[in-house]
């Protein structure tokens, strides 16, 4: 009997951490089940050097949503980032997305500046305004390279 009870209780151990390493799972890996807590959001760039998927997407440097994908769009050759913004942040028509660095070497983010207008993205829908990454390497070249 002393067996018995030995095995039923490392069992229930089991599967309470089974069931623990499942909610982990689930919590650090971001999925949502049951319901859709973001939006997406399109923006063209001439560049977006360094910027990759998982980047943050900010407001007054508040984290609002993620980069999901970055693609080529074959006809104007730009750079098309496609990001997810939470449900609860409405971005006005006239906003304007930047790629921008954390520090001098950091990190590519996404930095929207946001308009007055008092038209707001639907979902899926685009941001018109853009400004490009800016390239350290070129501006320092030029500097160093200029002619006087």
């Amino acid at each position: 009997m002393k067996r018995f009870n030995l095995e039923i209780a490392v069992g229930l151990f089991m599967v309470a951490g089974f069931i623990c390493f499942a909610w982990l799972s689930v919590r650090l890996g971001d999925v949502h089940f049951f319901s859709e807590t973001t939006y997406a959001v399109h923006a063209s760039f001439g560049s977006v050097s360094g910027l990759k998927p998982g980047a943050t997407v900010e407001v007054a440097g508040v984290q609002i949503g993620k980069v999901d994908t970055i693609q080529l769009d074959q006809d104007s050759y730009e750079a098309v980032v496609n990001m997810s913004i939470d449900k609860d942040i409405h971005l006005q028509e006239d906003s304007i997305a930047s790629i921008r660095t954390a520090g001098i070497i950091g990190d590519r983010y996404v930095d929207i500046s946001p308009g007055g207008s008092p038209d707001l993205i639907k979902p899926g829908g685009r941001i018109t305004e853009t400004e490009s990454a800016i390239n350290l390497e070129e501006l320092v070249s030029k500097y160093i390279f200029e002619k006087k």
